[in-house]
């Protein structure tokens, strides 16, 4: 038997306040991670439940980084990934009623589209808004991208993933 594929650790340091003095409250492997498929998962760094969110000082405040979540962040909330794409690794044709910020950290990677691909490589930037695709990692080398998933108002085209069971649903972990 194999064993389960994960992405490797992300260094995650969440800074706050003790008073009115600034300090890293949190500096750790980011605890809440995910295996897609084979060959691809993700890792949450922070998500946020509300805009404007919550940053209230002091030690007391819930890591939202432990927040079990499915594909969308929280409705009217952010998602902060980082997801690994290893090569050959199979991609999904999906689309989420999200705007997505996305960095490619290192490696490159396709966004297949309908009828069009767009092939983007480290220290490149999108603006993904609500468009049917698949991620899909063409190359010899493993690839990181960074992406902030922001709830958005639904199109109202096409087939959106679902927000059943935990999708979208922030569970306390």
């Amino acid at each position: 038997m194999s064993t389960p594929w994960k992405p490797d650790p992300i260094r995650r340091v969440v800074t706050g306040h003790k008073g009115d003095i600034a300090n890293a409250m949190i500096d750790s492997p980011a605890p809440t991670v995910r295996a897609n498929r084979d060959g691809s998962g993700s890792t949450l760094i922070w998500c946020t439940d509300s805009m404007p969110c919550d940053m209230a000082a002091g030690d007391n405040f819930e890591d939202m980084g432990k927040r079990i979540l499915g594909t969308y962040p929280p409705v009217n909330g952010a998602r902060f990934i980082v997801m690994q794409i290893d090569p050959g690794a199979p991609g999904a044709m999906h689309r989420t009623e999200t705007i997505d910020l996305i960095v490619v950290i290192e490696g490159e990677i396709d966004m297949d589209m309908d009828d069009s691909s767009v092939k983007l490589k480290a220290g490149e930037t999108m603006v993904q808004r609500g468009t049917n695709h698949s991620w899909v990692n063409r190359s010899d080398k493993p690839c990181k991208i960074a992406i902030v998933l922001l709830d958005a108002k639904p199109l109202g085209i096409g087939h959106a993933v679902a927000r059943g069971g935990i999708a979208g649903d922030a569970v306390k972990k």
